[in-house]
């Protein structure tokens, strides 16, 4: 080869070296920042927006507007999902039953914190206070209203299968018939009129707290002390589109963090938080209270910081309710690669935007 080819060749690999080279040692491209941001609307985001918690935390990454939304989760179970996919939400809350279910249905969203198990108390079954119903075996033969895809179908088919009264499903019969009413205000009045003999809902929530304060219904059963809903489909859950968390991971950071500082407060400050609590959801100060401090409460739950378990418990639940004639998980079960994607280890200990390193 000639001299002045070889010079040449030299002479192109040491430039493609240092364009390698510079390429290297540029920083990685800076995250866009997020001008605005709309959260759930709860009880726990209304004290944050009020004591200053969110803002301080999104001031940190420039969001400058903070936006609360009623995802409608009370109302109309799912709603919060269409939101989520529309843009409507950038971060949903759910138990992880219903996360999964509508990761199932195609939802492209990924988990982004997991609360630790739950206990027997966080979705107990109710009945009518004067009725004749005074234990699940005593609810052979009649009905249970509530949300298909929620604690009020998952905690009640658990623990009416070990009563030995099992619930129905599409795919086995039972002793117990299902009925899916959707909204909340719905089940009071099917419960009330005596459609329903029973439902199961998380008693902190406005609505059945109102019966709970009246002293209309009385708790006739609850979840396994340690079975599959207490310490895996009844933790609580925020989800956020996969594409929304790709591009804004410290926005996400800054919800969890501002999460984990409100709770605290409130914690300290029970009376003041129901105060805000009550003016910025319109409703009694008693009821606001109660749904701070009664067992059932799910939005001040400690978070689960290991993914190994969070995928862990997602694949044990997923499992029983298959077993147990779950139509939706059998006929559209999560993979384990599937499992292993949609817990975003990025946000739990050791991950690159964990709130718990």
């Amino acid at each position: 080869m000639p001299v002045q080819k070889i010079r040449a060749t030299w002479r192109n690999a040491s430039l493609g070296l240092g364009a390698l080279a510079v390429l290297a040692a540029a920083p990685a491209q800076a995250e866009e920042v997020l001008k605005a941001i709309n959260l759930p609307l709860a009880a726990w985001t209304t004290v944050a927006l009020k004591k200053g918690i969110l803002k301080e935390e999104f001031d940190k990454i420039g969001t400058t507007e903070i936006r609360l939304l009623n995802p409608g989760t009370s109302e109309l179970s799912g709603a919060e999902a269409a939101m989520l996919d529309r843009g409507g939400l950038a971060i949903a809350q759910r138990m992880m039953y219903p996360a999964a279910v509508h990761r199932a249905n195609g939802l492209d969203a990924v988990i982004v914190w997991m609360s630790v198990p739950s206990d027997e108390n966080r979705t107990p079954i109710l009945a009518l206070k004067n009725s004749p119903f005074e234990n699940l075996q005593d609810l052979k033969g009649q009905a249970l209203g509530s949300s298909r895809v929620g604690c009020g179908w998952t905690s009640p088919k658990e623990a009416l299968d070990a009563a030995g009264v099992p619930l129905a499903t599409r795919i086995r019969e039972g002793a117990v018939r299902h009925e899916t009413i959707t909204s909340s205000a719905t089940v009071n009045a099917a419960l009330l009129s005596g459609r329903i003999a029973a439902t199961a809902t998380h008693t902190a929530l406005p609505a059945a707290a109102a019966l709970v304060t009246t002293g209309q219904v009385k708790v006739i059963g609850r979840s396994p002390k340690d079975g599959v809903y207490v310490n895996a489909a009844g933790r609580v859950s925020y989800f956020a589109m996969r594409e929304f968390v790709d591009k804004y991971p410290s926005a996400v950071r800054a919800f969890l963090v501002a999460h984990e500082r409100t709770k605290a407060w409130i914690k300290d400050n029970v009376d003041e938080a129901a105060e805000i609590v009550a003016k910025e959801l319109r409703m009694p100060v008693n009821i606001a209270k109660f749904g701070i401090t009664d067992p059932s409460s799910f939005e001040y739950m400690a978070g689960e910081t290991n993914a190994g378990l969070a995928k862990e418990s997602i694949e044990k639940f997923q499992k029983y309710y298959v077993d147990h004639g779950d139509e939706i998980l059998k006929e559209r079960s999560l993979s384990p690669e599937m499992i292993n994607a949609f817990v975003d280890k990025r946000f739990f200990a050791g991950g690159e935007y964990s709130i718990y390193n």
